[in-house]
């Protein structure tokens, strides 16, 4: 007799473990199913480890310049061999938090592939990775809820899908062969400058090309515009507006054709080649078709509190659409679970995800760009406030940034904030917090902000948009 359970999870990335968790503090019988590793792609092969090579890359950059802060470092080098096992280390130690905190939730591990057979009834085929100790397998499961919680894989453009070998995807871009002399991003999305910023910095000579006329696509184009100016004073090549059209593979290079947008083509032969042009998401093989669940551009079509048009089938983060970043996945899960206990959780506002790329310098935002906010006709004040006038940045040396700010006119709603420059993934959380509140700019220029710290720049923005800076 199938072994039956309130809730099923199926996937355990950052949004299944956390739903899973959910799950259980509300009471229910909880189990999740995973076929390849605890944690999913952004604790196994995205968010995290890539943060631990960036890292890498960050104190390397720093040793180089140890004369810019009057120490001395001699003969810097690094071995991409132990960066890359650092890296793996870390993922493995928070892919193993996972299996504790699944433990120590007592939400039972199912380690197979599933498949919906019918609402609330799921049937797990063997995986072909060793199971972990102490999770079910292979059988028929039956529950009230089924969460599908899959995510999503790098997309695989005709003639420049993934190889292995010459072509990367972000995984072999995480765990490389060797460092590669030279190397060509196609797409400026997050994904896609994290690596150059990271090949870049290990002195990789590395070009990006973007489709758009922007690189970082859903950014301010201001904010863009800086960081542009920042990754090519770095030696990075980039070219806008082009596209990739053919690639050469030779023994151990690639011939790349690039259509410039200008009528002309270039050839650019290169080492190795990373395809960063998005990423889809994991809905095959599960039987959703079948069940007739609804799809949304390649995604599972979702209401505000997650459910699907097929009653007891529910889909969080990646594989619900976008933005497809694990914070969204997680509050998805939460939002979905609490509606199924009844607890009446307010549907998520996707104005209010911030986004954040952890390059060199590093980019954060939240809310409506400029053009955004302009285009929704709007009647906005701007606030600007450059790194180079607060002191903290100064003395780090890390002068260079940008905090810029918009408002609403009318009703000092914040719409929008803009960041670019050291730590600012960590500090675009103070908007976040404020906008939620419905925080005024009143407010914001009342609150005392600690000196000396980055976050002051914070504030000085907000002046800015209403003509009272203090500190430019």
């Amino acid at each position: 007799m199938a072994e039956s359970f309130d809730v099923i999870i199926i996937g355990s990335g950052p949004g299944g473990y956390v739903t899973a968790i959910r799950a259980a503090q509300l009471g229910f019988k909880v189990a999740i199913v995973e076929k390849q590793y605890l944690g999913g792609i952004c604790l196994n092969w995205g968010c995290i480890p890539t943060k631990a090579l960036l890292r890498s890359a960050d104190v390397f950059h720093l040793m180089q310049h140890a004369k810019d802060y009057g120490l001395s470092a001699e003969k810097v080098s690094f071995d991409p061999k132990a960066v890359v096992a650092r890296s793996r280390g870390v993922a493995k130690r928070l892919s193993d938090g996972v299996a504790f905190l699944m433990k120590k939730n007592k939400v039972q591990i199912i380690w197979g592939e599933a498949v919906i057979d019918a609402p609330g009834k799921v049937t797990v085929k063997a995986s072909k990775v060793e199971p972990l100790k102490g999770s079910l397998g292979a059988d028929t499961y039956t529950a009230k809820h089924i969460i599908v919680a899959t995510g999503a894989r790098p997309r695989a453009l005709p003639g420049l899908e993934g190889d292995g070998k010459l072509v990367w995807t972000y995984f072999e871009a995480m765990n490389p062969d060797k460092m590669p002399k030279s190397l060509l991003v196609v797409g400026s999305g997050a994904i896609g400058i994290e690596f150059a910023s990271f090949y870049r910095t290990m002195g990789v000579d590395v070009t990006v090309v973007e489709v758009l006329p922007q690189i970082l696509p859903v950014e301010d184009a201001e904010i863009q515009t800086f960081a542009r100016k920042a990754f090519e004073k770095q030696g990075m090549k980039i070219m806008t507006g082009a596209k990739v059209t053919k690639l050469e593979k030779k023994t151990d290079s690639v011939i790349c054709h690039i259509d410039d947008g200008k009528g002309g083509t270039q050839k650019l032969e290169v080492d190795r080649v990373i395809s960063a042009v998005g990423v889809v998401g994991n809905v095959e093989g599960l039987g959703l078709e079948k069940l007739g669940v609804k799809m949304d551009r390649g995604t599972i079509a979702i209401d505000g509190m997650c459910k699907t048009n097929v009653p007891g089938i529910y889909a969080i983060g990646d594989v619900a659409g976008a933005p497809m970043l694990a914070h969204k996945a997680e509050h998805e899960g939460v939002i979905c679970i609490e509606a199924i206990k009844g607890l009446k959780p307010h549907a998520m506002d996707k104005r209010m995800i911030p986004g954040c790329t952890y390059c060199t310098p590093q980019i954060a935002s939240v809310g409506l760009t400029e053009a955004k906010a302009k285009e929704m006709k709007y009647d906005i004040r701007v606030g600007r406030f450059p790194f180079m006038g607060n002191g903290k940045a100064i003395a780090l040396g890390e002068d260079q940034g940008l905090v810029k700010v918009i408002f609403d006119k009318k009703t000092g709603q914040m719409l929008g904030a803009h960041m670019v420059g050291a730590e600012v993934t960590e500090l675009i959380q103070g908007y976040i917090v404020g906008m939620n509140l419905e925080t005024t700019e009143e407010e914001l220029m009342h609150t005392i902000f600690p000196h000396p710290t980055l976050s002051e720049m914070m504030k000085e923005a907000v002046l800015d948009a209403y003509g009272r800076v203090l500190n430019m």
